[in-house]
């Protein structure tokens, strides 16, 4: 069975994780993998979640199953964390959540609910995207096109661009947007924006699917939804993917949740019983510990209280090294425009580089991204930033 296959390519991600462990150069910088570091480059997990975790430790009963729905108690945390507690789909009983294996787990779930519901769904991504979308969502058995998003030259949005494909997209198809922090471009949707975009989904009735990985690492918990609820609110159907592995720091928990919204709470429980039936056939039951995490958290005004702090410190960070590069690099006799930077939001951001600079700050100065010049910001700090600085600019 298996002699006639091809190798697949290796994960370029995957592949610089591993040149830059076998880096000795002293001055090494990792700006590839998209996780959060503090400045001494480690993930630490949040006292929060170190306190819920022990909770869960004193007072877990049982490991038998969940359910293919995971805790009733996460999954109703999660909709009003997402939605807003005063949000008009849910106070209309039209939504529906469950608990998932991390935010590509609810992925996943929702491209196999679309492929059901409509087999001939096309589904339509910015340009670019997250690297995985693509592959996901053909994994399923469905067509992927793109709309136009960001203008690498000028580093801002294609906005009339996108609003005149997103024009052309019919009723049975589907558009993925990213409710805040854009993977990989870092360059939201203002709110202004995001109301002309929910009008034109109105408008063409096709179903948003928005990606919600980062809630809380642009603006803030309920600013980074603002999409999201404004969305639910105003249209029939909606399928939102969320994650628990940044903004909780539980990245190894693979905790994250998929929500339905219908047009009244009938049409959602049909829906629901679909989605229900998806999740059975890939992986029956989600993991619980994860989730025990987030709903002792969100359940406990003083644990979560301690969270939104531990989020603001993680945000400020990250906001705080995008305007350091920027600063530095104009220390450095940069003259390019490099304040986009600092303008945009989130974990990622083009450097705008060629992919022969890419390659030269990897050989000669053992500063590892991947080609497109995609960089995660939490792998600056204070220490690094001199170095990384004088190195790009030494490429420029």
């Amino acid at each position: 069975m298996f002699e006639n296959l091809s190798p697949m390519p290796a994960d370029p991600i995957l592949g610089l994780m591993t040149k830059f462990r076998e880096d000795p150069h002293a001055n090494k910088v990792d700006l590839g993998v998209g996780v959060y570091k503090d400045e001494a480059g480690n993930t630490p997990i949040l006292a929060c979640v170190k306190r819920a975790e022990q909770h869960r430790i004193d007072t877990e009963a049982t490991k038998v199953y969940i359910g293919p729905t995971g805790s009733p108690a996460f999954n109703q945390l999660m909709g009003e964390l997402a939605f807003g507690q005063d949000n008009p789909a849910l106070l209309a009983n039209r939504i529906r959540t469950v608990s998932t294996p991390g935010g590509t787990g609810a992925l996943r779930v929702a491209a196999d609910f679309i492929k059901r519901v409509n087999p001939n769904s096309v589904i339509w991504v910015s340009d670019p995207t997250w690297a995985n979308h693509t592959g996901l969502f053909e994994a399923a058995g469905i067509k992927v096109k793109t709309y136009p998003y960001y203008d690498h030259e000028n580093k801002t949005l294609k906005f009339d661009e996108m609003l005149a494909t997103l024009a052309q997209v019919g009723a049975d198809d589907v558009v993925l947007f990213h409710a805040c922090c854009h993977n990989p471009s870092g360059m939201d949707l203002t709110n202004e924006q995001w109301d002309q975009v929910i009008a034109l989904t109105k408008q063409q009735g096709f179903t948003p699917l928005i990606d919600m990985a980062y809630q809380g690492f642009g603006d803030g918990v309920d600013e980074d939804a603002y999409g999201v609820r404004q969305m639910a609110a105003n249209v029939e159907d909606m399928i939102l993917c969320s994650s628990c592995s940044k903004n909780f720091g539980l990245y190894r928990e693979r905790i994250g949740a998929c929500s339905i919204v219908g047009k009244d709470s009938h049409a959602v429980d049909v829906a629901y019983s679909v989605l229900l039936y998806v999740v059975r056939c890939i992986y029956s039951m989600p993991p619980a510990h994860g989730a025990a995490i987030v709903e002792t958290i969100l359940g406990s005004s003083e644990l979560k209280q301690q969270w939104l702090d531990e989020l603001k410190v993680m945000r400020d960070r990250i906001n705080g090294n995008r305007a350091m590069l920027v600063n530095k690099l104009a220390e450095k006799g940069v003259t390019r425009d490099f304040s986009f930077i600092a303008k945009q939001k989130g974990m990622f951001s083009f450097l705008g580089i060629t992919p022969e600079q890419v390659a030269q700050l990897q050989a000669d100065h053992s500063i590892y991204m991947v080609d497109s010049s995609r960089i995660s910001i939490a792998g600056i700090g204070t220490g690094n930033v001199d170095y990384l600085a004088e190195s790009i600019a030494k490429v420029l």
